[in-house]
This record gives structure tokens, C-alpha cells and sequence, in this order.
């Protein structure tokens, strides 16, 4: 079944990484990437310029790598094992791409600051995502990420209460709710 939103509201690393559901790629396509990013433009100020900007497959392919990567890494750090410096040093490598400067500014009363990057799309893609991946990995919380309980469900999830087992009490929870009463009550 293919989700017509991705879940979305988690930690941007994780969002990331549920984009890939156990059925299918909400970035299959550059215009899912795309629509994706439109879900996400709260959390990046220069999403809206990605928006008028033709993200390719080559763009996607790379979002595909540093997810394939972020997964890897999160597996580890999850379970307290080291991860590939190979897969640390590609996500580094994004972050140094398009680093961010804080442009200075003057607003006819005094000098602002507003934290930038700049580069070709793609490249500010990378950069965003792997900052994001970075912040997550580094957080002492991502020894707490937890994958959904249900059985057929490979998203992830920070959980603000600790007794949360499903990604989302829409989606899986309430699915998992259904099949546990029709099991109770079918008929003998």
C-alpha cells in the first residue's frame, strides 16, 4: 500500500529515513523528492528555493546514498556499535559541500545576521540533510529511536512518551487496535 503523505514530524533525519516504507519510496521520483521537501519547508529556510529549482535523478540518487548511509549509521549508533568511517566520512564530506556562513545585513537599524548556504540545489540538499542526520546522531536521545511495533512496519520514531510503540496511533496504532478486536471477536 502506498502512503499518500509520509510520515512526517519526527526528528528531519528520521523523516528522512521514512520516506522508505516496507512497500515503497516516497522518493522514487524527483518530483517525490520534491514533494517531500514541500512537507519539510518549515524546518529549512532555503527549501523554497529548491522548490523553482530542477532537481534531477542525480539529485535523487544522492538522496538515496546519504539515506542509505544515514540508515547504516543510525543502526549502529542505535545499538552503541561504531559505525563506517566511510559512511561518517560521506556525511561529513555533504555538511563541507555548502557550508553555512551567517550573512550580514543591514536592516537600516543594525546589523542581522541570517545563517545561509550556498551552492547548486543538490548540493544545498545534502548539505541540509546531512546537518540534520549530524544533529540526530550526536543527540544522547538516539539511543532512544525505536522502530514501530507493528509487524509490517519499518518506520522510526523519537517517542516523547514512553509507552509509545507505533509510528504514528493514525496509521499503525489504530491498524494494530482493529486486528487485536476482530481477532477477540470473530465468529468460531
Amino acid at each position: 500500500m502506498k502512503d499518500l503523505v509520509p510520515l512526517t514530524g519526527e526528528p528531519l533525519a528520521l523523516d528522512l529515513l521514512n520516506t522508505r516504507s516496507a512497500a515503497d519510496d516516497a522518493l522514487d521520483t524527483p518530483h517525490g523528492l520534491r514533494t517531500w521537501l514541500e512537507l519539510q519547508a518549515d524546518r529549512f529556510p532555503e527549501a523554497r528555493d529548491l522548490f523553482a529549482a530542477e532537481l534531477n535523478d542525480a539529485d535523487l540518487a544522492a538522496v538515496h546514498d546519504l539515506r542509505d548511509r544515514t540508515a547504516r549509521v543510525l543502526d549502529h549508533v542505535r545499538r552503541g556499535e561504531q559505525p563506517s568511517t566511510d559512511d561518517l566520512e560521506a556525511l561529513n564530506r555533504a555538511q563541507r559541500a555548502a557550508p553555512p556562513i551567517a550573512e550580514l545585513a543591514w536592516d537600516g537599524g543594525a546589523v542581522t545576521a541570517t545563517r545561509r548556504r550556498t551552492g547548486p540545489p543538490g548540493t544545498l540538499l545534502m548539505a541540509w540533510l546531512a546537518e540534520a542526520v549530524a544533529e540526530l546522531l550526536a543527540d544522547p536521545a538516539v539511543s532512544m529511536v525505536r522502530q514501530c511495533a507493528a509487524d509490517d512496519c519499518v518506520l522510526l520514531f523519537l517517542p516523547a512518551h514512553p509507552r509509545r510503540r507505533w509510528c504514528s496511533a493514525a496509521r499503525c496504532g489504530n491498524r494494530v487496535r482493529v486486528a487485536r478486536h476482530y481477532q477477540r471477536h470473530k465468529p468460531a
